[in-house]
């Protein structure tokens, strides 16, 4: 059974036990809901880069800050649609499209990611964007078109938030979930460690998403990817435990979700990612950038994973395994 009641002492109590007996704790809550020797590949792609008007402190992207982005208009279908070809080919199932938007417009570039959504769903992969804040009706639109999930991230906790962003809130962040929910889209949110906030701050975030209504189907644990320009670009690095820690207390309070080991695998060892993998994480970006940044190649991934005796989860899994419980019912 799966809850959605946890308390904030629940939660504190799991994130700060030993390490040790949280990872066996998560390991073993692990196996009792996927097949550990399975990690979700996925691609996340850039189709509009630079030029966003938002003031997230630790995004290249940003027009306010000065990174050396080069700010790139929209992609054309025909040129995402092979990037998405060559995912497939180097084993990914699930095809991300962001674009460096506050917010969703109906416009013609709009209609122009939708036609891309339908046709990287008919190569059989698992679409998925992150476009900034969508209503319930662009929200409805994205699903006609095919699309299987939607990218939304808290980042952080609701008190912490404020100090990391000031151009839209919290709430602003609940409403395009609640709206992608309703949609019949699958939600993906998780949150980025590493930016100046504290430890009860982690277990607040960890709180709001597994008391949603209805957990992420894919929980993404980042850790801050640090760019010259920004204003976290002095940040100190995090330690590997801390972002076990969180993937643990992810894998024990949202049994279902597809744990994402995302942003910051580049400064970490094999022994490293593995221990991430041990406490719950099931799935990774692959590809040599994510979105602006660097990340571990899909050759260097396929090396890991057969050091480690992983394999790649076949695309729309979850969804077969749904029919599957329904047949048996």
């Amino acid at each position: 059974m799966t809850r959605n009641n946890w308390t904030l002492e629940e939660i504190r109590d799991l994130y700060n036990r030993p390490v040790l007996d949280l990872v066996f704790e998560a390991a073993t809550v692990h196996r009792k809901f996927h097949d550990s020797s399975e990690v979700q590949v996925c691609t996340l792609l850039s189709i509009k880069t630079g030029g966003c008007p938002e003031d997230c402190a630790y995004c290249p992207q940003a027009a306010r800050y000065n990174t050396g982005v080069e700010v790139k208009a929209l992609m054309e279908k025909e040129e995402v649609l092979e990037f998405a070809k060559k995912a497939k080919e180097a084993g990914s199932t699930r095809f991300c499209m962001g674009a460096a938007w506050r917010e969703v417009r109906n416009n013609r570039d709009f209609d122009k990611v939708l036609e891309m959504v339908k046709e990287v769903n008919a190569l059989d992969l698992e679409v998925c964007c992150t476009l900034g804040m969508l209503t319930e009706e662009q929200a409805k639109r994205l699903a006609d078109a095919g699309l299987f999930a939607y990218n939304h991230n808290l980042d952080t906790s609701a008190e912490f938030y404020g100090e990391i962003i000031s151009t839209r809130t919290y709430q602003d962040r609940l409403k395009t979930l609640e709206n992608v929910r309703k949609s019949g889209v699958t939600v993906c949110c998780g949150g980025i460690i590493g930016l100046g906030e504290t430890h009860e701050d982690r277990i607040q975030m960890l709180h709001t998403l597994a008391n949603l209504r209805q957990h992420p189907e894919s929980v993404p644990i980042n850790s801050l990817v640090r760019v010259k320009g920004t204003p976290l670009e002095n940040m100190n690095s995090i330690d590997t435990w801390d972002m076990v820690r969180m993937i643990a207390t992810a894998r024990i309070v949202m049994p279902n979700a597809m744990v994402r080991l995302s942003a910051g695998r580049m400064q970490m060892t094999i022994a490293e990612q593995a221990l991430c993998f041990l406490a719950g994480a099931n799935s990774i970006f692959a590809g040599d950038r994510l979105l602006t940044t660097p990340n571990p190649s899909f050759a260097e991934d396929m090396s890991m994973f057969q050091t480690l005796g992983l394999k790649p989860r076949s695309a729309f899994k979850s969804r077969e395994l749904a029919e599957d419980c329904h047949n048996v019912v």
